[in-house]
């Protein structure tokens, strides 16, 4: 039932993991090291061909420099932020609050909720384009911020609240049966017990959630059109001129857009790994 640990498998098998892991590494990191050579070499060395090699000048700096001096990124990182932030704490609060009526409180038609949650994980978002632009035109919020942060957050709810449920699920329900004996309502119950005992799950979630609308980058197209409100993902696009494009400012942004995830996840990664080890053992 469980992957056999990599010590205990046969000769063959070590030999080749030993050396499918570094090669699928290095694969895995050559677009990554590409995008990073390219944010520091110079225009003129991008239209010699210097894909690859060695740039012959190294523009760090003023490839760094320039992307904010030249750009609007400052202000599309901001509006990425103005977009996350929110989406994250909107998601994850109201899937806590689902997740627990839902794994907890006995009522008609929870089953029927609940399947209403997972299947809407199920539905491309692609076919939402058309009705979900036609309906935020209409509602008088199509390229504004406000677009982007209602739609990720009642599209996000549902495969939040589906993690969350199978978290606090697996809390005794004799926890609870004695708050309420000691005479704590289910707010009380919900503040002072489930979410401390569910924190890493909701770090884990926060992590996952900003990772996912940070690079969100479809619906960046869809639902805004405008520098104002256009997002860090859809505004490296916008960097890409008409006759000529700047690889080495698109590169450079590219880089400077993908630091916030990282950042964020080196700084939770403890809490991160404890959230979806979670009641992955015993005793």
């Amino acid at each position: 039932m469980f992957p056999t640990p990599i010590q205990q498998t046969s000769r063959f098998t070590q030999i080749s993991y030993r050396i499918a892991l570094p090669v699928s590494i290095i694969l895995w990191l050559l677009p990554l090291a590409a995008v990073m050579m390219t944010s520091v070499r110079s225009l003129a060395d991008i239209n010699a061909g210097n894909y690859w090699g060695v740039p012959t000048e190294w523009m760090l700096v003023e490839n760094y420099t320039a992307v904010f001096a030249n750009t609007n990124m400052a202000r599309y990182l901001l509006n990425s932020v103005m977009i996350t932030v929110p989406v994250m704490i909107g998601s994850v609060a109201l899937a806590t609050m689902a997740g627990f009526a839902l794994s907890k409180f006995k009522f008609r038609g929870r089953i029927a909720i609940f399947a209403t949650f997972i299947g809407g994980n199920f539905v491309p978002f692609q076919i939402l384009m058309i009705p979900v632009r036609d309906l935020t035109i209409s509602l008088g919020m199509y390229d504004t911020i406000w677009a982007l942060i209602i739609f990720h957050i009642a599209f996000q709810t549902g495969f939040c609240t589906l993690f969350m449920r199978n978290f606090i699920i697996g809390l005794p329900d004799e926890l609870i049966e004695s708050c309420r004996l000691e005479g704590a309502n289910d707010w009380q119950i919900f503040t002072r017990i489930i979410i401390p005992l569910v924190r890493p799950a909701l770090a884990a979630l926060a992590v996952l959630i900003f990772t996912f609308i940070w690079n969100d980058y479809f619906w960046a197209l869809v639902l805004v059109q405008s520098d104002e409100v256009r997002p860090v993902t859809a505004g490296i696009s916008a960097l890409r001129g008409q006759w000529l494009a700047s690889w080495q400012l698109i590169s450079a942004g590219s880089i400077i857009a993908a630091l916030p995830p990282v950042i964020l996840f080196f700084a939770m990664q403890k809490h991160f790994i404890a959230g979806l080890t979670l009641g992955a053992t015993k005793g």
